[in-house]
């Protein structure tokens, strides 16, 4: 079992960047941040980039994983998005990953004047996203004309530092976004079936499922289900992970017996979504991480 954070985009690099060295220093093996244009109650509150301030965190860090939790192709392009995964990875010495997903309807989807697509298309768009995402990444060339993306003779040189590619984590409920995972991933998150407000034991009791259904799905694609690392983002419960060290070691319990190898839960913010005190995640640093298997 590994322990990473989410570290929202909501403060100016002058004050974010302590953050994200501090991440590394108190040892946790992954750090996040979203990838949108602008998100829920924060959207008229200050927010950056995902793509620079993941090159920033790159170069304030030098251990620690790094990558967004997670892109989509609401307002990504696979072809230049391709050149800025493979420079992260360049940049952070081979230490990026892509967390991916479908995308949903809300500001994102409709920043650039698009239509809504229907869930169906979302999830096609994705499976042809993240599999032109994969030819880019492991090819010199490529060209390519799909339903929803073209590309003409696009340059990936001199490819990614890790090989053949950087790993995508695919996030993945319903059963055919979960044939992305099974065709493309090397890791699987999610933030649970049932929403936040239904009750944190709800969505607990929600988790076997998804869980087998991930199983079948690597098995019918002839995948090996313990290849595939299990991400499970704990936030998303309702519940706050790190309200204090013996819920986090109640929630890691929890996970890892439903297979999760990755615990992810967010930076303590000072009020509003995500409030907490960074003194019970230093606690966690200090008390929980040493004890984990690395596995």
């Amino acid at each position: 079992m590994r322990l990473g954070v989410v570290i929202l985009p909501d403060a100016r690099w002058a004050e974010a960047q302590s953050r994200w060295r501090r991440a590394e220093e108190l040892g946790f093996d992954h750090a996040w941040t979203y990838d949108h244009l602008a998100w829920r109650s924060l959207r008229d509150a200050p927010w950056f980039g995902a793509i620079p301030t993941l090159t920033a965190a790159a170069c304030a860090t030098s251990t620690i994983r790094l990558g967004p939790l997670v892109s989509s192709a609401n307002f990504r392009h696979p072809v230049p998005f391709a050149k800025e995964l493979m420079t992260l990875d360049d940049m952070s010495g081979g230490r990026f990953q892509l967390g991916v997903g479908a995308g949903g309807t809300d500001f994102d989807a409709r920043v650039l004047g698009d239509d809504e697509l229907s869930p169906r298309d979302r999830v096609d768009r994705f499976g042809e996203f993240v599999g032109l995402l994969d030819r880019l990444l492991t090819s010199r060339t490529t060209s390519y004309d799909g339903r929803w993306y073209t590309a003409r003779e696009a340059r990936m040189h001199p490819g990614c530092v890790q090989q053949p590619r950087l790993p995508f984590v695919v996030a993945a409920n319903g059963p055919r976004a979960m044939q992305v995972v099974a065709r493309h991933g090397q890791a699987w998150v999610t933030t649970g079936v049932t929403p936040s407000g239904d009750g944190e034991q709800r969505w607990w009791a929600a988790l076997p499922e998804p869980v087998r259904r991930l199983d079948d799905t690597l098995l019918a694609a002839g995948r090996d289900p313990g290849t595939v690392q299990r991400y499970l983002s704990v936030d998303a419960s309702g519940a706050f992970g790190p309200s204090s060290v013996e819920h986090l070691r109640d929630v890691l319990g929890r996970a890892g017996e439903l297979g999760f190898d990755e615990v992810v839960v967010h930076w303590p913010r000072p009020a509003g979504v995500y409030a907490g005190d960074l003194g019970v995640l230093e606690r966690v640093a200090a008390e929980v991480l040493p004890g984990l298997d690395p596995r």
